[in-house]
């Protein structure tokens, strides 16, 4: 892999550098330098285990970095520079080798003969069928996301022998491969799993959730919840190169102010997801390098609930639409960083996604729909934000409580603690009107529907149904892209979804991160670091 490096640049500041000595003084001495990085992120790790109900989304990396899936994804250039995983490419990770069916129905992989786990036990194919098992029988999330690749039951899986698993479907589906690579099928040590299983308990979640085990690149060495994760390297790991550092540390730092700092100085490596107006500053510094990846089939959008009688209005939900300030929001928010997903043309011609929508910013058409909808005088609703998001949500909601005023809808911003937002607004749909930002694991359109636009999937946060879209999603899924009726699905569920808004696109958002001592990033669709490529400046 190769990419633009820069030299290694340290700065010095006695009054910083006393503000960095908590900091400092909680890293492992062992984690400075050499064959260790440091990486901040602002997010919070509250479970080793992506399958525990309620695992929050900076947790899915322990899975990535710590466990094996059967497959990968490829690596290409990224727009803008750096790395990006490659949807269109798979490639080997435990598995050496599978073969497909003529009829698409039967997924045939061999493992690797030499895979061990982390206490040296072969990995086998019954390891495989208990950790596929486990995913699409624990429900939530987990057991939703294999069901997208038509991975539904544990019939569907067998154990030939120790180096063959066969996956049987109950029809072909372009989902089924590239769903062996994302997060959630990892391939658990069943052996020690299943030693500490309880009658209560037939998952193990309570042990895995503080104890992972795996065959992945890294061990988990220490997790002190709050605070930090340290990763060991697995030198014996033959799922891809072994990785360049021997150790790394994820350390949790909730001040992006602090963040920035150790960044800048040289202290830690990598800062992960930091704020647009981070990246666009760092970005002129020499000695930091700043990676701003579009998120594929990702939106930030304002969603009206429809749980809430004023937005079963069409009209109120449209003006809504039109009042907008999309480009302020988008350069106060995101400082230009992404793509504009407003302006876009009235006629749907083709199935691009992420695409623009048909409206901009147009007060008097605002105006209009409002003294057209059953809510002329206007009323009042929460628009509720994530602290845990507050870098693009807050400047986003102040300018919307701004236009809003305009046409008589009258918001009061509530803030929720990151920690409590996924309840709220994605477990819960609580909130009246809201700010999300799903995206897709699954590069097409169909699979963002599918998770955001049928009834009672996790990021309907709007609480929406429409007949029509359940019956073109579930039509739609697992069909071949080059099938004559994916493109008329297609735009049909665009034609739908921006007649009745229950999301309304602002834009589409990039993935920050700032390097200083380190290169070879690699951003992933799940959004979250992957330690596995990153190698030491110069390496």
């Amino acid at each position: 892999m190769t990419q633009t490096r820069r030299d290694f640049l340290k700065t010095s500041g006695t009054a910083l550098g006393a503000a960095m000595l908590p900091f400092l003084k909680a890293i492992p001495a062992q984690a400075a330098g050499g064959d260790a990085m440091v990486a901040v992120t602002g997010q919070t790790i509250n479970s080793l285990d992506l399958h525990r109900t309620g695992t929050n989304r900076a947790s899915y990396q322990v899975a990535v970095n710590c466990y094996d899936r059967l497959v990968s994804f490829g690596t290409k250039e990224a727009p803008g520079g750096g790395l990006s995983y490659d949807y269109s490419v798979i490639e080997p990770e435990l598995a050496e080798s599978w073969e497909i069916s003529p009829d698409g129905l039967t997924m045939t992989f061999k493992l690797k003969p030499d895979a061990t786990f982390w206490d040296g036990r072969k990995v086998t194919a019954e390891d495989v069928k208990w950790s596929f098992d486990r995913a699409v029988s624990v429900g939530g999330f987990p057991s939703v996301q294999m069901k997208a690749g038509g991975l539904l039951r544990p019939d569907q899986f067998a154990a030939l022998d120790e180096e063959t698993f066969v996956i049987t479907l109950d029809r072909p589906s372009k989902l089924t491969l590239p769903d062996l690579a994302v997060p959630v099928p990892f391939i658990i040590n069943a052996e020690i799993a299943k030693a500490n299983t309880t009658e209560d308990d037939p998952w193990a979640m309570e042990y895995l959730h503080t104890t992972p085990a795996g065959s992945g690149a890294y061990k988990v060495a220490a997790w002190q919840q709050g605070q930090q994760l340290v990763y060991e390297r697995n030198d014996a790991w033959v799922g891809g190169p072994l990785p360049g550092f021997k150790r790394v540390v994820i350390r949790e730092v909730p001040s992006p102010a602090t963040r920035r700092a150790l960044i800048e100085r040289g202290d830690v490596q990598l800062s992960f997801n930091i704020p647009n107006k981070d990246a666009a500053e760092l970005d002129a510094l020499d000695g930091v390098d700043v990676y701003s990846t579009p998120i594929e089939n990702c939106i930030h959008c304002l969603c009206p609930n429809f749980n809430f009688e004023p937005f079963q209005d069409a009209n109120v939900r449209k003006a809504l639409a039109y009042a907008i300030p999309y480009e302020a929001i988008f350069q106060t928010a995101a400082y230009g960083r992404g793509a504009p997903m407003w302006g876009g043309p009235a006629e749907i011609t083709d199935t691009a996604w992420p695409r623009k929508s048909p409206y901009m910013t147009d007060m008097a058409k605002a105006k209009e729909l409002m003294a057209a909808s059953a809510y002329a005088s206007g009323f009042e609703v929460p628009l509720s934000i994530s602290l845990g998001l507050a870098d693009w949500m807050e400047p986003t909601a102040l300018l919307l409580q701004e236009a809003f005023a305009q046409i008589g809808i009258k918001t009061e911003i509530e803030k929720i603690p990151g920690a409590n937002w996924r309840t709220a607004a994605l477990v819960e749909k609580r909130l009246p009107l809201h700010l999300e930002n799903f995206g897709g694991w699954l590069n097409t359109p169909d699979y963002y529907f599918f998770w955001a636009y049928k009834e009672g999937h996790l990021f309907n946060s709007s609480n929406y149904r429409n007949d029509e879209i359940e019956k073109l999603v579930d039509d739609t899924l697992h069909i071949p892209m080059d099938d004559p009726a994916y493109a008329p699905n297609v735009t049909r569920m665009f034609e739908i979804a921006f007649d009745e808004l229950p999301r309304i696109p602002l834009w589409q958002p990039a993935l920050n991160v700032a390097m200083n001592g380190s290169s070879d990033y690699e951003f992933w669709f799940h959004r979250q670091l992957d330690v596995r490529p990153i190698t030491p400046a110069g390496a």
